[in-house]
């Protein structure tokens, strides 16, 4: 089961923008002491991030909050920054574990802005096509996403809602390929029972 099951391999839906070779040049700039270069930076990938954000702490004044932590953190560490690596994926590692760390003190409990992945759950596609439009519907997922442990629900977010590919995703999460789509199944098993039952009631 995946919310997302197969987008266009590195043509997800939120992932940063920007050219790698263009980020390349920044980061180099960047970490020459140029700041206007790592300004460019988080412009490009401030969007995607702090959507992820969003959906991993469940409201957007902690994912600001947590966003800012994770530029300062990639400021601080940019010169340690090996070029072959890809920057966004970097971030996403800063900003997952930034995440992790704030919801391990706030145990936050709340609901994510996904209306854009509601439609794309397949396997209970029979179900009738309004409960699959209803806004009960949408924040019984919701709710199916941020009561998984953080560790499937940053697997689950980073690769079906963010669109990484599973090579991009576990290198975001610090996990070799097969560790990533282990708790990945498992993020999207857990799902797919919420969501059996909820079909199942109707």
């Amino acid at each position: 089961m995946s919310i997302r099951e197969t987008p266009a391999e590195g043509a997800g839906g939120d992932r940063p923008s920007g050219n790698l070779d263009a980020d390349r040049g920044r980061v180099v700039r960047a970490q020459q002491g140029d700041p206007a270069a790592f300004e460019e930076l988080i412009t490009l990938h401030a969007a995607p991030i702090l959507r992820m954000l969003g959906r991993m702490l469940g409201n957007s004044a902690d994912a600001e909050e947590v966003a800012q932590e994770t530029f300062l953190k990639a400021w601080r560490g940019l010169p340690g920054f090996r070029l072959e690596a890809r920057f966004s994926t970097w971030l996403y590692r800063i900003a997952v574990n930034e995440a992790n760390r704030r919801l391990a003190r706030n145990a936050i409990r709340a609901t994510l802005p996904i209306d854009d992945v509601v439609s794309d759950v397949p396997d209970l596609a029979e179900g009738p096509a309004s409960l699959a439009e209803s806004m009960e519907f949408k924040k019984y997922l919701e709710c199916c996403i941020v009561e998984l442990p953080p560790d499937y629900r940053a697997a689950v977010v980073l690769r079906d809602v963010q669109g990484l590919t599973n090579e991009e995703a576990a290198e975001a999460l610090g996990l070799e390929l097969r560790n990533f789509k282990s708790r990945l199944h498992r993020g999207r098993m857990a799902i797919r029972r919420r969501l059996e039952e909820f079909y199942g009631e109707g």
